[in-house]
């Protein structure tokens, strides 16, 4: 387990695996709660627990490594945890005592916690279940005039600056090369007959040869197109801050959480092609007006922001008496 801080010190944690998503879901929410810097631990679980998880054997105190275990003699005022692995963890938590919020459905008994955090999209209901309506993240007025200050230079950018939000291949979407190469037609299409900038961003799912092509695709036009870590760090958080209108791939609840709690327009990439738990999140976006497919026209006004992760932790406050 790698952490940042000293645990005993803290009266909150974070736990979660190495998926960035679910790390981004979990410091969000704690850091929300307003109780001081969050200890953020990842967490690498060992055989055979990292095939069970959240369901506990015997010598499950150990199954984060011994720097765990020690740091369960004195947990913190609250823990949160998102994801499987990070849900075995909360739970050893519980057992000494400490208050715990898991964010995800865990799928067993949601009563093994104190509080739950599952999305709207899902299934699960119950008296400590709080629904979110998309994901928690850190996407505020705060967080968002830090990287327009951080990425300043995306201000001298042509406008309309179109963030490109590129997702990948998932079991709920299949992103092909043909589908990749739609979306680029219809990028380039906005790009010529409205002008502007492009900023466009790849995730660990897209496959490394779509960024590359973008890349060739758009050189002759001002704009950023991020491949992943060859070209250093993600200039993720200037592109929310700076864009004028976003498009997304519809595989991610998280990407597609963040883009709407910007106050610009979001198009959605062939929302009819995803399926399951996504598309429900989807089809719900689109029905409230959030956001429109691709191609569709784009409001001329500002949109108002999703940001669900004040609210949640303000319920989280209130339910533990924090």
């Amino acid at each position: 387990m790698e952490r940042n801080g000293r645990p005993q010190a803290t009266a909150v944690w974070s736990l979660s695996d190495d998926k960035a998503g679910n790390r981004r879901q979990a410091d969000a929410l704690a850091r929300a709660l307003g109780l001081g810097e969050p200890a953020c631990h990842t967490l690498a679980p060992r055989a055979p627990w990292r095939l069970v998880a959240p369901r506990r054997l015997p010598g499950s105190v150990n199954a984060f490594g011994q720097g765990f275990a020690r740091d369960l003699a004195q947990v913190p005022a609250v823990t949160i945890g998102c994801g499987r692995q990070a849900a075995l963890a909360t739970r050893l938590v519980r057992a000494r005592g400490g208050r715990t919020v898991q964010v995800l459905d865990p799928r067993i008994d949601p009563m093994l916690w104190d509080l739950l955090v599952v999305p709207e999209h899902d299934r699960l209901r119950g008296p400590n279940v709080l629904t979110v309506f998309g994901s928690l993240h850190p996407v505020d007025d705060a967080w968002l005039a830090q990287a327009r200050a951080r990425f300043a230079a995306f201000a001298t950018l042509p406008q309309p600056r179109i963030a490109l939000l590129l997702g990948g291949i998932s079991r709920h979407f299949d992103f092909d090369r043909q589908g990749f190469d739609a979306l680029a037609d219809a990028i380039e299409r906005m790009l010529v007959r409205d002008g502007g900038s492009l900023l466009a961003t790849v995730s660990r799912r897209t496959p490394p040869a779509f960024g590359a092509v973008l890349r060739a695709r758009f050189a002759h036009l001002p704009g950023v197109v991020w491949r992943g870590d060859v070209d250093g760090d993600n200039p993720y958080p200037g592109m929310l801050a700076w864009a004028d209108r976003i498009v997304c791939t519809p595989d991610s609840v998280n990407l597609l959480s963040e883009a709407c709690a910007t106050e610009a327009p979001v198009q959605v990439f062939a929302p009819d092609e995803v399926r399951g738990r996504v598309r429900r999140f989807v089809d719900a976006l689109l029905a409230r007006g959030r956001a429109q497919p691709l191609g569709a026209g784009w409001p001329v006004v500002p949109c108002t922001p999703l940001r669900e992760t004040g609210r949640i932790a303000t319920e989280v406050r209130a339910r533990l008496a924090l």
